[in-house]
């Protein structure tokens, strides 16, 4: 999630050093898009929630298998129209990740990545997002998981094609096949400690 505002006038022009200089130097957390960067806001309760619970659903089954699950504060480089340094809420890395810098701070080869929606964020998350997630070559998965209401899509990509396949499923009773990774989402442990309000 990204903001315009902060204790700079957000954004800001930089080079991809200068990005990462900047952001080596300070507590804050940027993003980088197109030469600019975004500071990162804070999470509501249910963002929260959700990140919890599913980095915890995954690890429980993925620990075995090869692959380590982290949560925000490991950085994405995204090379597709142009260079992205991303926040993803939680990536899925299986085999050894391809860290980028010294201080393993940044990937560029997580086989799922998974983004938690807010309203704030609907078209950067479904649309831009995606694109650049999905054009890396290890991702096979891209998951929105929705905070409003119990609903998650998940981009699959379809071997031999430039195709991708959209699966949305909506419900506590529902759950979600990661076929990358061999294991599944129940959205009922997903959504665990969230409460939905009453929109009337």
């Amino acid at each position: 999630m990204v903001t315009a505002q902060s204790q700079h006038e957000y954004p800001i022009k930089m080079t991809e050093a200068e990005y990462l200089a900047f952001e080596s130097e300070g507590d804050e957390r940027h993003e980088f898009v197109n030469g600019q960067i975004y500071a990162m806001t804070g999470a509501s309760w249910n963002h929260n929630m959700i990140n919890q619970s599913t980095g915890s659903a995954l690890l429980n089954q993925l620990k075995l298998k090869g692959c380590f699950v982290a949560s925000s504060d490991l950085r994405l480089k995204v090379e597709s129209d142009s260079v992205s340094y991303r926040y993803p809420d939680i990536i899925v890395t299986c085999g050894q990740p391809n860290f980028l810098d010294e201080s393993q701070m940044t990937i560029d080869n997580p086989t799922i990545v998974i983004e938690i929606l807010s309203r704030s964020t609907i078209f950067t998350d479904l649309n831009t997002k995606r694109t650049e997630y999905m054009s890396l070559e290890s991702v096979q998965e891209y998951l929105i998981i929705w905070q409003d209401e119990p609903k998650i899509d998940r981009f699959l990509k379809q071997e031999g094609t430039d195709d991708l396949l959209l699966t949305s499923v909506t419900g506590l009773g529902k759950s979600l096949d990661l076929p990358s990774v061999g294991c599944t989402l129940a959205l009922a442990d997903v959504y665990e400690q969230v409460s939905f309000e009453d929109d009337d």
